[in-house]
């Protein structure tokens, strides 16, 4: 019957000493490291849930990289994910953020080629999103068709942190156009659209980092002034591996105007997703998804799915992204609606999967363990007790007897000093049965006369 200190016990400490005969305090011991297991392991869980905010780096009021990150705000808290928007002076200032990790920035686009020669520890790209042509507008009667042509005059070529003006300066330093007589000149793409309007500039250098789509428009429509035509593209792409080469359909961008009148030929680099390698990869999934909602259609320079692409210039792709553009979502994702359920789900089995595999074979293992320790218990008394009996059936002088019996009496404190659960009682008791056999044949030869 249980004493009232046992029924106190925790069920699993109870059942560790009736079962295995532990002594209190290890059964307690044991109990104890269960429960901080099963507790490390929910504290796991809880921790590594996937964070609700994040924080974009994106572009100037009114660029490209400004309305994709407005469309991912609003793809995101659908999900349940809050995205805060930085602005910042473009892919070179994005670069910069991210690579600080005192900034707070978790994602950001960055226009490729940029990042050569750039310290790149802790980032990581999820793909390329979009392609991001360089428009060179310029003043001219008479077309021009090389980059050498505007040796001599002003040029602006971006304001500093822009993708704008990294590209400009390489693409220009290309042509041997490296300053005087050539006037560079970084305005932030309004002013410098006004300026060359104006008359006050030669050329401007804009890409969609840091240009609006209504800056591209104006000078699209605006007199005296000319789209560049790359009619050297081939040879951009293969000097510049980060380069492609986009064409511009005659009358895409105004039909009824037929602008441009002619075919023109772009160069530009595609756009990087760029991440800390911090960020989690149940969000980069999610981040995917969405760049797949906002990038996957058909426009003026792609075509339908072209984008996002697993792309990579100097930035890594990501193990993460690599998996999502060979198998997509991850199984549970796809079959469960809820993003945060689905990631729920999948920390559990993360965390229980382990450890179950290892308290599983380790519980099933305790028990053998335990028996094969009581069962060495008993063979130490048995062998000797063994051995006893057998020279009891030999001749035994009186003396030898009597040795014999304190020999005995050695082995029964042996037994009597034996702590065994409940389940092998019936085999103790059988032991020191065995005892007491051979102490009555022992008595049987003792009491028997001499010859």
């Amino acid at each position: 019957m249980d004493t009232p200190k046992a029924r106190k016990r925790f069920p699993l400490v109870a059942m560790l000493i009736e079962t295995f005969g532990f002594s209190p305090a290890l059964a307690s011991a044991v109990a104890l490291f269960f429960a901080c297991v099963c507790l490390l392991a929910v504290v796991w869980i809880v921790r590594s849930a996937p964070p609700h905010k994040l924080v974009m780096t994106s572009g100037p009021e009114g660029s490209s990289f400004q309305r994709w990150a407005g469309a991912y705000q609003k793809a995101l808290a659908k999900h349940g994910v809050t995205l805060e928007i930085r602005p910042s002076g473009g892919s070179l200032d994005n670069l910069q953020r991210l690579q600080s990790a005192s900034s707070g920035v978790d994602i950001g686009f960055v226009a490729g080629g940029i990042a050569k020669d750039q310290n790149l520890d802790g980032l990581m790209s999820l793909g390329s999103v979009a392609y991001q042509p360089l428009w060179v507008f310029y003043r001219s009667a008479t077309p021009i068709n090389r980059l050498s042509q505007l040796a001599g005059q002003r040029i602006a070529v971006g304001a500093p942190g822009s993708g704008t003006r990294a590209l400009a300066i390489t693409l220009l330093q290309a042509n041997g156009i490296t300053g005087a007589p050539t006037t560079f000149i970084d305005l932030e793409s309004g002013a410098a659209a006004a300026a060359l309007q104006q008359g006050k500039l030669d050329a401007v250098f804009l890409m969609g980092d840091s240009a609006s789509l209504q800056t591209l428009r104006e000078l699209e429509h605006a007199p005296d002034v000319q789209l560049f035509n790359f009619a050297q593209a081939d040879a951009y792409v293969r000097r510049n591996a980060f380069l492609n080469k986009i064409i511009l359909p005659q009358g895409s961008i105004d039909l009824g105007k037929n602008l441009p009148a002619q075919e023109v030929v772009l160069v530009g680099p595609t756009v990087e997703f760029v991440a800390r390698e911090s960020l989690h990869s149940a969000l980069s999934d999610l981040l995917l998804d969405v760049a797949k909602e906002v990038h996957g259609n058909a426009s003026l320079l792609q075509r339908r799915g072209e984008f996002p692409a697993p792309l990579e210039h100097e930035i890594p792709l990501s193990e993460d992204a690599q998996r999502y553009y060979k198998s997509g979502r991850s199984f549970l994702y796809r079959m469960v609606g809820s993003f945060w359920v689905a990631s729920l789900l999948n920390r559990l089995l993360v965390a229980v999967v382990p450890l179950a595999l290892v308290i599983i074979p380790a519980i099933r293992l305790l028990p053998v363990a335990y028996r094969f320790n009581i069962q060495l218990k008993f063979y130490r008394c048995y062998r000797p007790l063994q051995r006893l009996e057998r020279e009891s059936f030999g001749p035994l002088t009186a003396g030898r007897v009597q040795e014999l019996l304190q020999e005995l009496d050695e082995i029964e404190k042996s037994v009597s000093r034996l702590k065994v659960p409940a389940s092998f009682a019936e085999r103790f008791y059988s032991l020191r049965s065995y005892v007491h056999f051979v102490r009555e044949r022992l008595k049987v030869i003792a009491a028997k006369p001499t010859t």
